[in-house]
């Protein structure tokens, strides 16, 4: 069985590096490295030639955002299952990749094997994942990309949506788990390290937009409405409407004053 773990990076060269040694230090061996970086400019692309014997498939050039970058990696991968581990991200100890390769059950063909990730972030701690995914969990979170490994024929049927500029791993695992029943193993144990640099306001706005579209479009009304009125989008959309209400008013205001 071969893992492929596929590196996405955008200037992201001291993080990069991080990465790519956290890779080599892996007591396992069973895997394949894919480098795809976006066309950097800070120093990314002279890290990657120097350790370009041990990928085994990278590039350097422009493309259409992340998303786009991750479809790319797939397209080359070679391996049975996915893991992927951005520039900046690393595995927590030389074992991570045993562990989490130690939860897939070949027998019974499981699809996505996860872990937890220790997020560093103002504070930094562990982020456990829950054993069961429920649609009340898979609606408000999503699984971790540094500490999941994605059986390949998962991409069979469609790869990201490149239309998305955030959420698109956020779908792919929503619509995987709860339309096209992927089967899951939970492995708990500390895998990844994710550093977290912050989602400015409007990200958020983003954020949820792209997910009410999502929903809107592959769930039905009943299901809709447990997703907008699910207690973690509430604020959002009260900010939401609000913004449009003063910007209504301003705009009333401003016609009453010049006639």
């Amino acid at each position: 069985m071969l893992i492929s773990i596929i590196t996405v990076n955008y200037n992201e060269v001291a993080g990069l590096e991080r990465t790519i040694k956290s890779v080599q230090e892996q007591t396992a061996t069973n895997y394949e490295h894919i480098l795809i970086d976006g066309g950097s400019t800070d120093g990314s692309r002279a890290l990657i030639e120097q350790h370009q014997d041990r990928f085994s498939y990278w590039a350097s050039e422009p493309d259409n955002g992340i998303y786009h970058a991750m479809n790319k990696g797939i397209a080359v991968a070679r391996g049975d299952y996915l893991l992927f581990l951005n520039g900046g991200d690393h595995f927590k100890d030389e074992s991570s990749l045993s562990i989490l390769v130690g939860g897939i059950d070949e027998n019974q063909q499981v699809e996505l094997v996860y872990g937890n990730i220790e997020v560093v972030a103002d504070h930094t701690g562990i982020k456990k994942y829950p054993a069961q995914l429920t649609l009340d969990y898979l609606i408000k979170d999503s699984l971790p990309h540094p500490a999941t490994l994605i059986r390949k024929t998962c991409f069979n049927s469609h790869l990201y949506d490149t239309s998305l500029e955030i959420v698109a791993d956020w779908k792919f695992f929503l619509l995987g788990i709860y339309k096209q029943s992927f089967n899951y193993t939970y492995v708990d144990d500390t895998i990844s390290v994710f550093y977290y640099d912050g989602i400015s306001s409007l990200q958020h706005v983003k954020i949820s937009k792209e997910r009410r579209d999502v929903v809107k479009q592959y769930f039905p009304d009943k299901l809709r409405l447990h997703y907008f009125y699910y207690p973690g989008n509430l604020k959002q959309i009260f900010n939401d409407v609000k913004k449009k209400v003063n910007s209504l008013m301003k705009r009333i205001k401003t016609r009453l004053t010049h006639g």
